[in-house]
């Protein structure tokens, strides 16, 4: 639970940060205001052209007599409006990430530098870095669709679907909304999408706190957009505390204090 608290803390220290530079904060929403903009500008187009499709994908019921032909073709658009707003939903934070790559490197760099610093980020060309986050993004959504086509089904099974599907969907979009919102920071430290995934599932707790917390907090209709400078700015933090050396990983002293060395065991000639 001190790991999921952390967490959950590292959300709002996120905030508070981007509070407390109000310039970056505007800076940070830039990328979200016009992901924002593209989005309802597409959802609206679906509303509008929504009805034509749905006569162009079902002319088997060009026939039909009323009211199966409008009870049909209206939940064919039912279907195709909230669809598409579950993959706005869904994708809104990679795009947004993706979008803004320039603006959210330059707001992990001044996180980093307020905070102590950073090793020097890779030398790598803008494009590479864009081809590279989009790659990563594809599988992580490709990874939330499988586990959201599970717990779909799930769904159906009487009283675990209304009460552990739910709470294990928010749990699946906080891990990897976390594993999304730290991408920037951990890219800069030279760490590939399967170490960072690694470095997440060994702090689950800490992974878990704070994305739960995104998760609830991006469910507030525009509140995304707000949230999203603060989300970057404390996912950095938490960045820095998965990057840092663990105990674990450090090698342990030879008998002479000596890093890194392995004990000699003394050979018994007499035995030979």
């Amino acid at each position: 639970m001190r790991d999921f608290a952390a967490g959950v803390g590292y959300l709002f220290q996120g905030q508070r940060w981007v509070a407390r530079h109000g310039r970056w904060w505007g800076f940070g929403m830039i990328p979200a205001l016009i992901t924002l903009v593209g989005y309802v500008a597409a959802l609206a187009a679906l509303v509008v052209w929504s009805g034509d499709v749905a006569d162009w994908a079902t002319p088997f019921a060009d026939h039909w007599t009323s009211p199966w032909q409008g009870l049909l073709r209206g939940l064919v658009v039912v279907a195709m409006v909230a669809g598409g707003g579950l993959l706005a939903l869904v994708t809104f934070t990679a795009v947004t990430l993706l979008v803004g790559q320039p603006f959210y490197e330059s707001l992990c760099e001044k996180v980093d530098a307020s905070e102590g610093g950073a090793p020097q980020a890779p030398d790598v060309p803008l494009w590479r870095e864009l081809l590279v986050s989009a790659r990563d993004s594809l599988q992580v959504l490709l990874r939330v669709a499988g586990f959201g086509l599970l717990l779909f089904a799930a769904g159906f099974i009487p009283v675990v679907g209304q009460t552990v599907v739910p709470v294990l969907g928010v749990c699946v979009s906080g891990y990897y909304l976390t594993a999304e919102l730290s991408a920037v920071a951990l890219q800069r430290r030279g760490i590939g999408q399967r170490e960072r995934l690694r470095l997440l599932r060994r702090r689950m707790p800490l992974a878990l706190g704070f994305g739960v917390g995104v998760t609830l907090l991006f469910l507030v209709p525009f509140v995304t957009v707000l949230a999203m400078p603060g989300a970057v700015a404390g996912a950095t933090l938490l960045g820095r505390e998965l990057a840092a050396p663990q105990p674990e990983d450090e090698p342990e002293d030879g008998p002479e204090g000596e890093p890194g060395t392995v004990a000699e065991q003394p050979v018994d000639f007499s035995k030979e």
